[in-house]
C-alpha cells in the first residue's frame, strides 16, 4: 500500500467554462481520492487531492491533461495552509474563491 498523500495545485490554462471542475471530481472520485475543487477569480482551477500517492499522481497527470475543450498549460503545487488541511470526508466541488 502507498502511502497518504495531500497535494493543493493551480491549473493554470483555459480550465474555465468547459467543465474541467465536474471532470476533476469524477476523475478524483475514480480514484478514490478525497478533497475539492474550485475556479479562482483570476481563470485558473484550485483544487486539493488526499489519498494514496500513486492514484495522487495519477489524478494529477489526467489534469495535466483535461477534459474536451480545455488547454493545461500547467499545474502549479502550492503550499497547502488552512486550504489544504483535511480531514476530507469526500471530494466535492467549491464555490468560486
Amino acid at each position: 500500500m502507498t502511502e497518504s498523500r495531500t497535494v493543493h495545485v493551480l491549473i493554470h490554462g483555459r480550465v474555465q467554462g468547459v467543465g474541467f471542475r465536474a471532470w476533476t471530481q469524477h476523475q478524483a472520485e475514480l480514484h478514490g481520492l478525497k478533497g475539492w475543487v474550485r475556479n479562482r477569480r483570476d481563470g485558473s482551477v484550485e483544487a486539493v487531492f488526499s489519498g494514496p500517492e500513486d492514484l495522487v499522481e495519477a489524478t494529477l497527470k489526467a489534469c495535466g491533461q483535461g477534459p474536451r475543450g480545455s488547454v493545461v498549460e500547467r499545474i502549479e503545487r502550492v503550499d497547502g495552509g488552512r486550504e489544504a488541511a483535511g480531514p476530507f470526508e469526500r471530494f466535492e466541488v467549491r464555490a468560486t474563491g
